[in-house]
């Protein structure tokens, strides 16, 4: 490996502090409460060991996947965060360019702060949609379609969060009425005042287990529930008709002293048996933790700050090589651990 992931992101976050303004960077930072769970979830990968093998005759291993019929390079995804704008001037569109660079996949957020179209049209792979589930059902329903009709491949549903955790800092975005409105401005009901916009847009605390037969037959797009730290929640989500679960814990961001990710993915990939493709996000900052990760029966692996980190140093171009320093960590450590291809991650791979 010519560079360590570790220390890009450090210097990725050393320059993100000195570019954006400390409101920016606490809102990107922050965690819920006392950042507990902040903390938790990056130490908890940290406590397991490689058992490696040897005499494997690995030679540039395989780290090609599928999830959902979506092809992967590297499984490996953008996990969906909001406002990309507090970030860098242009965004989620220069995301998306750095993403398209490293020939990654991205998930797009709800809260996107450009236009879905001018973030689709930097995609030049496969790509998937994130959704929030607003009290105005209709929004949700056009932003779905929207997506679906721009060719986003999968819908994540995020359920952690029915409103949102506090934070001591960075509990407010600084981006303007306008760049939240971006997305949804033109579904909102003509002539409406901004109260009745601002209703419209608050999140749906009542949505239940049946919103992801309601996500499905909306676009016949497979369902992601995002945001699941149990395993019976994770049985209760296949039964009501999701493609996936995803083990995450909002980056630390919603409820603080929850559970660290590394610490539920076993608990939800032993109730799920198989039956459905797990993913977990929360913590992951170095291609060996996605090793961790497979070798726990994750299918795939998301990021969310260290990519915002890149995209505020550097642009598209600290996106790539964010994206490219997970690739080349985790090729290294399959190699030396004698692991081929990712189909062939097995849980005595780690203790």
């Amino acid at each position: 490996m010519d560079e360590s992931l570790t220390d890009v992101l450090a210097e990725y976050e050393l320059a993100a502090r000195s570019k954006l303004t400390q409101a920016a960077f606490d809102y990107i930072a922050a965690g819920a409460g006392d950042e507990l769970s902040l903390e938790e979830s990056r130490a908890a990968w940290r406590r397991y060991r490689i058992r490696p093998r040897v005499f494997r005759g690995v030679e540039g291993a395989d780290l090609s996947t599928e999830v959902l019929g979506t092809e992967l390079a590297m499984p490996l995804l953008v996990a969906p965060t909001a406002y990309h704008i507090v970030a860098h001037s242009e965004g989620e569109v220069e995301t998306a360019r750095g993403v398209s660079a490293a020939g990654g996949l991205m998930v797009v957020t709800t809260r996107a702060t450009r236009v879905m179209e001018e973030i689709a049209a930097e995609l030049h792979g496969p790509w998937w949609y994130q959704v929030y589930v607003v009290s105005d059902r209709r929004l949700t329903e056009s932003l779905v379609r929207r997506a679906a009709g721009l060719g986003a491949r999968a819908l994540m549903l995020t359920v952690d969060l029915p409103y949102t955790g506090f934070k001591r800092r960075g509990h407010v975005a600084p981006v303007s009425g306008e760049q939240h409105l971006v997305n949804f401005g033109t579904h909102v009901t003509p002539g409406a005042t901004l109260e009745e916009i601002t209703a419209a847009m608050r999140q749906d605390e009542s949505i239940g287990f049946e919103t992801i037969a309601w996500l499905r037959d909306l676009t016949g797009l497979p369902v992601l529930v995002k945001g699941v730290l149990r395993g019976d929640d994770a049985v209760a989500c296949l039964d009501a008709g999701a493609a996936s679960v995803v083990v995450s814990n909002h980056g630390g961001r919603q409820l603080d002293r929850a559970i660290a990710p590394a610490v539920a993915l076993s608990e939800v990939v032993e109730a799920v048996g198989g039956r459905a493709p797990v993913l977990v996000d929360g913590g992951i900052v170095s291609g060996t933790d996605v090793f961790v990760a497979l070798a726990l029966g994750a299918s795939a692996t998301m990021v969310g700050r260290p990519v915002v980190w890149g995209l505020a140093a550097s642009g598209a171009d600290g996106v790539r090589r964010v994206l490219d320093g997970y690739r080349n960590e985790l090729d290294h450590a399959m190699g030396l651990a004698g692991v081929g291809a990712i189909g062939d991650f097995t849980r005595d791979l780690v203790v």
